[in-house]
C-alpha cells in the first residue's frame, strides 16, 4: 500500500491509518462519524432559528410570571382581588391611569391590573397546556386505532371524526355552560372534546402509510400484539407531526379560552382572566385605554410567541418546505424573444 502513496506522504506517515492513529485510533474516528438522531437534527435546526429562540425566551418569561404571580402581590402590596375604591378610582368612579402605586393602572373596581394580568397568565397557560394535552391524548389513541385496525373500526372512527369536526363549537359550549355553569373543568373539557378530531385525522393519515412498512410486518411475524405495534413501533414515528400540531394548538386554545371568558362562559368572577378583563373593559376603552390595552397586549404577545415558536418547530422537523420555497424563488422565466412569434414559449431555468 505504501507504494501507491507519494514518497513524502509515506515518509511522513500521512494516510488514513496514520490519521486515525494520530487522532486516537479507530474508536475516536468511529465516534467522530457517529450518526445524529432526527430529534437532535431538529433541535439543531431549531436553535439556528432566531425568531423561534426569541419566542421561546418570551414564553419562558410568561411562564415564570405565571409561576411567581404571588410575588407581584408581595412587591406591590395589592392582592389580586382587592378593591381600592379610595385610591384606585377617580372621584368620578373611573379607573386610575398607570402610576407609581398602580404600575399598569386599575380596572373598573379599583383592582391592580398588573397583578391581575400576572394571575391571568396562570389561567391561560393552565387551560392551554391541559386542554392541549387532553386533545393530543384522545386524538392519538383514536387515530392509532383507526389507522392501524382499519375495516369496520376505521369506518366508525372516521365518521365520528367527521361528526365532531362538523359540530358548531360555540353553540354547544354555550349550551353546556348554561347547564353546568362556568368553571375551569368545563372549559378544559369543552375545548378538549372539540379539538381532538383534528389530531386524530392527522395521526390516522400517518398510520395508514406506516402500517404497511417492513418494520411493522416484521413485528407481526414475531407475534407482537396490535397494542404493542401501535404504541411501541408506530407511535414514535408519528410523534413529530403531533408535537408540531400541539405547539400550534396551544395558542389556539388560549384564544378560545379567552373568547369563552369574554362571552361570559369562562371562569366566574372575580377570577383574574385575560378574556374576562377585556370583556369588563369594553365600556371604558374611551376613558381608560390602559384597561383594555394591557390585558389585550398580554394575550397578543402570548399567542404570537407560541405561534412563532410553533412555526419554528414545524420548520425544524420538516425543513423540506424551506428548501422547496428557496428553489422556487430561484426559478426565473425568460420573456419571449419575439412577441410576433406564436410558436415561441418561455423557457424555465434554475440558477445554481
Amino acid at each position: 500500500m505504501s507504494g501507491i502513496l507519494p514518497t513524502s506522504a509515506a515518509s511522513e506517515g500521512v494516510g488514513p491509518v496514520a490519521e486515525a492513529e494520530s487522532t486516537g485510533g479507530p474508536e475516536t474516528t468511529r465516534s467522530a462519524i457517529e450518526g445524529r438522531s432526527p430529534w437532535l437534527l431538529a433541535w439543531q435546526r431549531l436553535r439556528r432559528d432566531r425568531v423561534a429562540m426569541i419566542s421561546l425566551v418570551v414564553i419562558v418569561l410568561i411562564v415564570l410570571m405565571a409561576i411567581f404571580a404571588p410575588l407581584t402581590t408581595a412587591i406591590t402590596g395589592h392582592p389580586v382581588n382587592e378593591q381600592y375604591r379610595q385610591t384606585g378610582l377617580t372621584p368620578d368612579g373611573l379607573p386610575t391611569p398607570p402610576s407609581s402605586q398602580f404600575w399598569l393602572g386599575t380596572d373598573d373596581l379599583g383592582r391592580d391590573i398588573f397583578v391581575r394580568i400576572a394571575y391571568g397568565a396562570r389561567i391561560s397557560l393552565l387551560v392551554g397546556v391541559v386542554a392541549t394535552a387532553l386533545t393530543v391524548v384522545i386524538g392519538v389513541i383514536v387515530g392509532l386505532a383507526a389507522g392501524f385496525l382499519g375495516g369496520f373500526v376505521d369506518t366508525v372512527l372516521a365518521r365520528l371524526i367527521d361528526i365532531v369536526l362538523s359540530v358548531p363549537f360555540i353553540l354547544v359550549a354555550v349550551a353546556l355552560v348554561s347547564i353546568t355553569g362556568p368553571s375551569l373543568l368545563v372549559t378544559v373539557l369543552v375545548i378538549g372534546f372539540f379539538s381532538w378530531a383534528s389530531v386524530a385525522r392527522i395521526v390516522r393519515g400517518q398510520v395508514l402509510s406506516l402500517r404497511e412498512r417492513e418494520f411493522v410486518e416484521a413485528a407481526k411475524s414475531l407475534g407482537a400484539s396490535d397494542s404493542r405495534i401501535m404504541f411501541v413501533d408506530i407511535l414514535p414515528n408519528v410523534l413529530a407531526p403531533v408535537i408540531v400540531y400541539a405547539s400550534l394548538l396551544i395558542p389556539v386554545v388560549i384564544v378560545v379560552e379567552a373568547t369563552l371568558s369574554f362571552l361570559g362562559l369562562g371562569l366566574p368572577p372575580p377570577t383574574a382572566d385575560w378574556g374576562g378583563m377585556i370583556s369588563e373593559s369594553q365600556n371604558y376603552y374611551t376613558v381608560a385605554w390602559w384597561f383594555v390595552v394591557f390585558p389585550g397586549t398580554a394575550l397578543l404577545v402570548t399567542t404570537l410567541a407560541f405561534n412563532l415558536f410553533g412555526d419554528g418547530v414545524r420548520d425544524a422537523f420538516d425543513p423540506r418546505a424551506d428548501r422547496i420555497m428557496a428553489e422556487v424563488s430561484d426559478v426565473t422565466v425568460e420573456p419571449l424573444a419575439d412577441v410576433d412569434a406564436v410558436e415561441a414559449v418561455p423557457t424555465v431555468e434554475t440558477r445554481d
